[in-house]
Parts: C-alpha cells; structure tokens; sequence
C-alpha cells in the first residue's frame, strides 16, 4: 500500500447534503484530509427539508429513536459550527402541541409520567393561551429540547469554509470518471485513499450501492405569511406550522411515491391546506411551495458502513425525514469506525444487507 504522500487527500466525499457535511466536519476535526465534491445546482432533500429535530413523534408521543444520545450530541455539533463560522442556524424552539380531543389529552397527559419522556416535556404552563391563532380548545402539550436548522446557511457556510481551503470542488459527479483499486480511489486526477458516498437519493444511480434496499419518499411543504404575530413555538398536529420569522411560517409535510420528482404539486398543496384549516384559525397567504425527495430506507434506519467487497467504497445514507438529528452522531460514530476501526451500531451498518450483495 502507498504511503500517505502518494494520496492528494485521504477521503473523497461525494455529496454536500446534511449527511457529507457532518461526515465532513467529524474528518476535519480528527486531522483527516478530504476533497468534497457537490454540485450545488443540483436539487438536494437537505435544501428542502424544514430542518426540525423533535424528540417526540408521532400520535403516540413516541421517543425518537437514540434520543438521549442524538440530540444533547446534536446541540453541542451546531451549537459549535455557529461559533466557529459566525454565524446563527440552530434555533431551539419547543413545539407545541394542541390536543384534538378530551381523550387525547388524557393519553397524552398519562405518558408524560413516564420516566423516559419526562425530561422532553415542559413543566412550565400550557403557552397555548398566548397563541391565539392556533386552534387549541382542549390545550395542549410543549415539548423542550427541540428546534430547527436553517439547512441553507449551514450548508452554505460550510461550503464556503471547506472551499477557502481547497477541501471542496463545485463539480458534476460522474461515476465512470472515478476508479478504484486495492490501492487507492482515482478521480478528476486526484487520487484519494477512500470515498465515501453521501448522495441522498441520487445514491439510487450509483452501481456501488444501489443493491441497497432504499425506500425514497417524496415530501412537498409550503411557505405562507400571516398578519398575526407569531410567537417562537413550532405547532405540530399531524403536520408542522413552523415560524421562521414574525410573520412567516414554513409548513408540511406530505409523503407521496408516485411520482418521485422535485415539482411541488397543487394536490400536495391542497392536502396540507386543508390539514393547515385545523390547525390555524387566522388568515395566511400562500408565498410558495418545495418539494424533495427523502432517501428514506425500508426498516427506518440509516445506511452506513464499508462496501461489502471493497473496503476503501464506503456509504453514508438513508437518513430520512430525521436527518438534521441523526447526521451529527452517526457521523462520529462513523468516523470513529474508519479511522479507529470502532464498531458500527448493527441496526444502521449495512452489514445487515449484505445478502443482498452476494445474492
């Protein structure tokens, strides 16, 4: 095997979603060299996404998955790069949700005594009162240690600092320009030791890993602006009211698969309004509507880890409709797995796929 020196740098990384970032920050902060290579014309979920991490999901108030690791471990990464790139992404603002009906609020207010939960629920009173354009007649519950990510500017700003120092080239990624052998990776004349595939849903085209059992899911929120004063609290009620300024709110979001584009539709737009009138009693204009395409995997877990065959081919994917709070973690524990050889968790190394390669 070639010395280092024989490399231009040890890792290529493929993609500058929210996923190539975080892997990208973990590598630069252990003294890794890399070259990430995006092209930032290209449409991206990460671009789209609202950026919300919520500790507690779903109709049943269910825990999110590693919660008590993600996100104290996710607050720490953002709240570190605002330092570092001067600049403000990571807002933490509880959620708020009102309560449909007496018995909803019953089960609701039951589960908050469990152990695993409580520390997600606020203690403080229902700030329903002070909201006067959600429509909140039986109350409702805040949940604490949530919050959103302005995707854009973090993205934007980390691009911005890997390219002041030579660590990411703005190009089309062409698989049939990249070789590989047992001694390194070669593309666009560089070679590199390793790369590292981090392509969202694009990762469906790349005949490396695309034996994957990846599940995309389209998702399509909207942009709207009200005359009310919005106070800082994320409403959730089988869709998000997200406020991202005074009087402008981002909202979603809707699961489609057929067909998986980038075009926001007037049927999408219809559903989350009409899911939008139960939530909002004030008036709102519609300012816009996006649409992306999650890489969302068949059992709800990531897909990280080394090419069944090729131990310099490597994956980081399969984030979802949670990526803002996975990447962080996952890309340490990542990272730690290449350069330190520490195991992967079995349920997002695709390891657990590995019958399908061989098949």
């Amino acid at each position: 095997m070639p010395d280092m020196h024989s490399f231009d740098s040890e890792y290529l990384i493929v993609g500058q979603g929210i996923g190539g970032t975080s892997v990208a920050w973990h590598l630069y902060d252990s003294g890794k060299s890399f070259q990430i290579v995006a092209d930032s014309s290209m449409p991206s979920s990460s671009r789209v996404a609202a950026g919300i991490f919520n500790p507690l999901t779903g109709k049943k108030l269910v825990k999110t998955w590693l919660a008590d690791d993600l996100f104290p471990y996710a607050r720490l990464f953002y709240g570190g790069l605002e330092q570092r790139l001067g600049c403000k992404f990571m807002h933490l603002t509880p959620i708020y949700r009102p309560f449909r009906s007496i018995e909803e609020q019953n089960t609701y207010l039951a589960q908050t005594a469990d152990p695993g939960i409580r520390p997600y629920i606020a203690t403080t009173p229902d700030p329903g009162s002070g909201m006067p354009y959600v429509n909140a007649g039986f109350g409702g519950l805040e949940v604490v240690q949530s919050g959103w990510i302005d995707l854009p500017a973090l993205l934007d700003a980390s691009r911005a600092y890997f390219q002041e120092r030579n660590a990411y080239v703005e190009a089309t990624f062409d698989p049939a320009q990249l070789s590989r052998t047992e001694e390194g990776i070669e593309w666009n004349g560089k070679r590199f030791k390793t790369v590292v595939f981090c392509q969202g849903f694009f990762a469906l085209e790349n005949s490396w890993f695309d034996w994957l059992p990846f599940a995309p899911v389209k998702g399509q929120i909207l942009e709207i602006t009200t005359d009310v004063s919005l106070k800082p609290y994320i409403i959730n009620q089988g869709i998000f009211a997200l406020p991202i300024s005074e009087n402008r709110m981002k909202v979603g979001a809707t699961y489609s698969w057929d067909p998986l584009d980038w075009e926001a539709t007037g049927t999408a737009t219809g559903e989350l309004e009409d899911k939008l009138k139960g939530l909002l009693n004030s008036p709102y204009a519609l300012t816009g509507a996006q649409a992306g395409i999650r890489p969302s995997v068949r059992d709800r877990r990531p897909l990280i880890g080394i090419h069944p065959q090729f131990s310099n081919v490597c994956i980081f994917n399969g984030l979802g409709t949670k990526g803002v709070t996975l990447a962080p973690f996952l890309a340490k524990e990542f990272c730690n797995h290449l350069i330190y050889g520490k195991e992967l968790n079995p349920l997002v190394n695709i390891k657990r796929y590995f019958s399908l390669y061989f098949r």
